[in-house]
């Protein structure tokens, strides 16, 4: 099969879909590989990195595009990308279909197949692709909520840790999973006053057992949501519901209620985010403030830590490409559930209910659409 790995274009995107063992592991199967050059210098991997393990460097994006059976990137494709997608070829990357209206319906116009990063489930039902970026996201955010504190950013002027004598900050952290745990981490390491609100007890009652003293949980509903907003001096958005918008839980008249100069750190903002004034914005440009609050809104916020985001995404992104690669996606599917989970579309079809539901499209299996002529080719070699 021939793989191919184009350079994100994203703004302020520093990580690349495959480490030069991919290429090796991959080449050494008897594939090919097609990396972009430069797709790697973000990460601090240089093309002949690449070159000797065995890839092949292309100069023109478009090649890539036009001869890949498999695309393997970081983020979704962005719409300058859109119509090199071909009929029958398969990507492999975060999607977010149900935050983009827009990218489902390229890719549904584009007869490709999407696998999804940020769906695909592992044998506990765990998300396996999304858990090391949204571990990095978590303790990112707090890392960026207590510059954004600082009042040269506008911020409330507040040193999250506090100092003897002075109180600590409080925080906020909407959501116990991957990246609301991650943050409360390293939040509580710094000294600040967290409280965690999470709508499952047995999530709260565990994280309970293993956090420090310095942090409460709460069972989420709008009275504790309101409450704790009201108190903190940053909030950490990190709700998720799998494949779907996310649900905005803090709404534009909330924003009255808060500190002047508190922050929102709004992870979620790749599924639309969990606040309602939340818009996306960039590394370059990443806050605005709306009603005396600044709102941190990057939808790539682990791009900006490339190497270390690129090495925990490669390390369990390539088990996945070597089976696509060598069985087809259809035979790995059809004996995983959990990677049919990440099929998100599959040849015009959408095949994944939340997203079917959020655009009000036709849901349909992916097991009752066989392979048919369109397919692209199993090369080798």
């Amino acid at each position: 099969m021939i793989v191919g790995v184009p350079k994100e274009i994203k703004a302020d995107e520093y990580r690349v879909a495959m480490l030069p063992v991919g290429v090796e592991e991959l080449t050494g199967a008897g594939h090919s590989v097609l990396i972009e050059a430069g797709a790697g210098l973000g990460s601090g991997i240089a093309d002949a990195q690449y070159e000797s393990a065995g890839a092949s460097i292309v100069r023109a994006p478009a090649e890539i595009w036009s001869k890949a059976e498999l695309i393997v990137k970081v983020k979704e494709p962005l719409p300058t990308e859109w119509p090199h997608i071909r009929p029958g070829q398969v990507l492999f990357t975060y999607f977010h279909f149900a935050a983009d209206e827009a990218l489902t319906r390229a890719v549904l116009a584009s007869d490709a197949t999407a696998i999804a990063y940020e769906t695909l489930r592992d044998a506990r039902g765990g998300l396996p692709l999304l858990t090391p970026m949204s571990e990095v996201a978590g303790r990112m955010s707090i890392q960026e909520g207590a510059k954004f504190l600082e009042r040269p950013q506008e911020g409330r002027g507040i040193l999250l840790s506090g100092v003897p004598g002075v109180a600590p900050a409080d925080v906020a952290v909407l959501g116990g999973g991957v990246v609301g745990s991650n943050a409360a981490k390293v939040a509580a390491g710094m000294g600040a006053n967290v409280t965690i609100l999470d709508v499952n007890l047995d999530r709260l009652r565990y994280l309970d057992d293993i956090s420090p003293p310095n942090v409460t949980t709460l069972y989420s509903d709008r009275h504790t949501i309101r409450e704790a907003i009201e108190r903190a001096d940053l909030i950490i958005g990190a709700v998720l519901i799998i494949g779907a918008r996310a649900p905005r839980l803090v709404r534009r008249d909330d924003l009255r209620r808060m500190k002047p100069g508190a922050v929102i750190v709004d992870v979620a903002i790749d599924q639309g985010g969990c606040v309602e004034t939340s818009r996306p914005t960039t590394h370059h440009s990443p806050t605005y403030v709306i009603d005396g609050i600044v709102h941190y809104c990057v939808t790539n916020m682990p791009g900006a830590v490339g190497r270390t985001s690129t090495y925990a995404l490669c390390n369990v992104t390539l088990p996945y490409v070597l089976q696509f690669a060598e069985h087809g996606w259809r035979s790995v599917a059809s004996r995983d559930p959990g990677v049919a989970e990440g099929v998100n579309i599959d040849q015009g079809r959408v095949t994944n209910r939340a997203v079917a539901r959020t655009f009000d499209l036709p849901y349909e299996e992916w097991t009752d659409r066989p392979p048919t002529a369109t397919s692209a080719p199993i090369v080798t070699g």
